[in-house]
């Protein structure tokens, strides 16, 4: 729900790296939200200067990230590669604008608060706004999807061990690695050598538990983050989950398979546990109907949840979920945004 100051404010905003997976969805994002910007500008890296795209319903063009281009801009949303990020946005900062990371790479920032606002929601507690608090940085959606899940069912019962299976698209990897799946799929139908640039390993028709050497990024370094950011996000108010990821050949969405065992005596029904689920973000889908996917996911503002029991622990239950990592990237960002426009006054650069 958007605070009075929100629907009455006007805000200047600028996308850097809006012409990466993040910076569009991010833009469609503000649109559908109807997050009151009287300004968006979107921004990137030379190789993407003068292209052509739109902010709502008008055409407007990418520009360079310069000094001049963050003056009197309240929100800048830095939806570009680690690098980027940390190259340009103490820019944004010495402008006066607020800064809401979607790369993580001011995860470590003193002052800069890790945030998930479905996950403050569900525990009753935002952050308190104060004037030192004028940036966040967006938590990881895989952090965020399994928080939300594990404050839920500690609600219903007492929570012994949860472990999760986390399926990552190569979406995370932005353009590049999806260009990547896309070329190595076709290499191969024709019988042709395989990019391996992004993840330095074969993504294609292939189920990966950690990258080739020479890829930059390390899955093990991104589990780490997920449960740092868990951490962060839930306070110390929810048991912390094992976990794993593994490289999937898929485009958009991540799929969790999660194990819950309950510690307490008496068995809980299946119907009255999944209903511990139900609220807002999560869609429960029943065991009769098409179980949830990356493809009925896609595009989607919620998590897509199916819960049954285990087949050899009547106190144990598995979650079966799926979520549009973009878009929930995206929701969190603007969400974060709106937070910190308590702060700001409206819709003036302080």
């Amino acid at each position: 729900m958007k605070s009075t100051a929100m629907r009455a404010g006007h805000y200047r905003v600028a996308i850097v790296g809006a012409a990466g997976l993040k910076g569009r969805e991010l833009n469609d994002v503000l649109h559908d939200r109807n997050f009151p910007a009287r300004d968006v500008k979107l921004l990137d890296d030379d190789e993407s200067l003068g292209q052509f795209d739109s902010v709502g319903d008008e055409a407007t063009f990418i520009q360079s990230v310069r000094p001049e281009n963050f003056e009197n801009v309240d929100f800048v949303f830095f939806a570009s590669d680690e690098g980027f990020t940390r190259a340009h946005w103490k820019l944004a900062k010495r402008a006066g604008s607020s800064v809401v990371d979607l790369s993580y790479a001011l995860e470590d920032e003193p002052q800069i608060a890790i945030r998930a606002p479905w996950v403050e929601r569900d525990l009753g507690s935002l952050p308190r706004a104060d004037l030192e608090t004028t940036s966040a940085v967006v938590a990881h959606p895989a952090a965020v999807v399994i928080a939300l899940l594990v404050l839920r069912a500690q609600k219903k019962a007492g929570i012994q061990r949860v472990a999760a299976m986390i399926f990552e698209p190569v979406s995370e990897r932005g353009k590049r690695g999806m260009d990547e799946l896309h070329e190595q799929t076709v290499n191969l139908l024709s019988f042709q050598q395989l990019p391996k640039t992004v993840f330095d390993a074969q993504v294609a028709f292939n189920m990966l538990s950690r990258y080739g050497d020479r890829s930059s990024t390390k899955l093990d370094a991104v589990e780490r983050r997920i449960v740092t950011h868990f951490r962060h996000i839930t306070r110390g108010n929810a048991i912390v989950p094992s976990l794993i990821l593994a490289q999937s050949p898929i485009f958009h969405g991540y799929i969790f398979s999660i194990y819950m065992e309950l510690n307490q005596d008496e068995p809980i029904s299946l119907e009255d546990f999944s209903a511990a689920f139900a609220g807002e973000h999560v869609t429960l889908v029943p065991s009769g109907e098409e179980s949830p996917n990356n493809v009925n996911a896609a595009g989607q503002d919620e998590i897509l949840l199916n819960v049954r029991r285990d087949a050899n622990n009547e106190n144990a239950f598995w979650l079966w979920a799926a979520a549009d990592n973009l878009r929930l990237a995206a929701i969190t960002a603007v969400d974060c945004a709106a937070s910190l426009a308590l702060t700001r006054s409206r819709g003036a650069v302080q």
